[in-house]
This record gives C-alpha cells, sequence and structure tokens, in this order.
C-alpha cells in the first residue's frame, strides 16, 4: 500500500469537503430527495441518488440538497424521487434511473420544466399557487 503525501492527503480532505457540502443545508433552496427504502435500492436508488449528486456537481449547481428518505409508499415505481423547486409544485418522479435522474437536473431543477411521462404525484391544480 502506497503511503498518502501531505498534498495527497489535502486533495482527499477537499474532495470529501465538496462530498460533505452537498448534504449541508444552508444556503439550499431546492431538495431533490431520493427513497431509499429496502424497495427503492433494490431497484436502483443508490445508483440514482449517486448520479443526481454527479451532475449537480458536474454542473457546478450548489443550492441543491440531495438527501434521502426511507419508503415513500410507491414501490411499483421505484426508483422514487421528490423534487421541491420554488414557485413549482412539489412532484415525485417515478421510475428514476440514470438518464430520468440526469432529466431532473437540467430539465426541472435547472428550466424549471416538468418531466411529464415521470410524475407519479403532484398537487391537484387547484391548490397549487
Amino acid at each position: 500500500m502506497a503511503k498518502l503525501t501531505l498534498e495527497g492527503l489535502r486533495k482527499l480532505r477537499e474532495e470529501k469537503k465538496q462530498s460533505m457540502d452537498l448534504r449541508d443545508s444552508d444556503n439550499k433552496n431546492v431538495q431533490i430527495v431520493v427513497g431509499m427504502g429496502t424497495c427503492g435500492i433494490a431497484a436502483g436508488a443508490k445508483d440514482t441518488f449517486g448520479t443526481l449528486v454527479d451532475v449537480l456537481a458536474e454542473k457546478g449547481i450548489v443550492n441543491v440538497l440531495v438527501r434521502q428518505t426511507g419508503c415513500m409508499g410507491l414501490c411499483h415505481s421505484e426508483p422514487t424521487v421528490e423534487v421541491v423547486v420554488p414557485d413549482m409544485p412539489t412532484v415525485i418522479y417515478g421510475n428514476v434511473d440514470a438518464k430520468v435522474a440526469r432529466d431532473i437536473v437540467e430539465k426541472h431543477v435547472i428550466a424549471h420544466t416538468l418531466l411529464d411521462n415521470h410524475i407519479c404525484d403532484k398537487p391537484a391544480i387547484d391548490i397549487v399557487k
């Protein structure tokens, strides 16, 4: 096993700090919540979570909190992802693989458009302002 140099340790610290910053809720006005119950994990939620984090980092988006929760009760649509963006309805997307996760970031979070073909749940139009 190779020894870590001081520079290697600094690089590792910076990588871990960036990873932890994604989970820090300060100054974050957008939330993405991934269902990580056993059904979600079995359906690929870990890959979905990783893709969301990677795409956000790749695009330099820092105002999004990505977190996990247990089962959302939509086992037939796992992996499920809830997206909360200001001035948009809260939406739960289903069957979210890596491609859909990328679309969520690019279309929902950045472009403020819904991915109609993956919506499992959203508030009724009469309660959305």
